[in-house]
């Protein structure tokens, strides 16, 4: 009787244990920009962000689809200046398209909300053309994709960009979309 209750007891904490541990693995990351927060997916890695010529404030590593080589990124920046049409300008031209087509035949603009905020994002995809100072992905990167936003939180503006191979970057596109609109006070 008395191994009964033991076994009982040792396997109603194991039970306990594992309830926990699964609650905790369902969080994310806190991330807060101008004021408002939203938790990423537990599945973002959070990293420190790499060292480049622009500082990153946060910097997180998106588990790759199968079949792709490398993870894709989200990284955010803020303070950093220029409007969102030549921000957005500016990468989309870091992409070439395929043969065939041009930028604008595999790049989409539009409007998102992030949090109570709209921003401007660009969608392209292509080979991207890494700029000498992009600390994770050089030289030239085949079927990758761009989701870049530009958005305005508080009195700061921020750069928010998931980029990877083009497989990944749409495994997590519903999730990272539901991530920036999350943003609340």
């Amino acid at each position: 009787m008395r191994s009964a209750l033991l076994l009982a007891a040792v396997l109603g904490t194991a039970v306990v244990g594992v309830r926990t541990g699964n609650a905790q693995d369902t969080k994310g990351t806190k991330v807060e920009l101008g004021g408002y927060t939203s938790a990423t997916p537990s599945t973002w890695v959070k990293q420190e962000p790499k060292k480049s010529v622009i500082q990153r404030a946060y910097q997180f590593a998106l588990p790759k689809a199968d079949g792709d080589k490398v993870d894709a990124e989200i990284v955010i920046f803020e303070g950093l200046g220029g409007s969102a049409a030549d921000n957005l300008g500016r990468w989309k031209k870091q992409y070439t398209p395929p043969k065939g087509k041009d930028v604008d035949d595999v790049s989409k603009e539009s409007k998102v909300k992030v949090g109570p905020a709209e921003g401007d994002m660009i969608d392209v995809r292509g080979t991207y053309n890494a700029p000498p100072f992009d600390p994770t992905f050089k030289g030239k990167q085949d079927e990758f994709r761009l989701m870049g936003v530009q958005v305005k939180l508080g009195d700061t503006t921020y750069h928010i960009k998931l980029q990877g191979p083009a497989k990944t970057v749409e495994k997590h596109k519903g999730e990272y979309e539901a991530w920036l609109k999350g943003f609340k006070k």
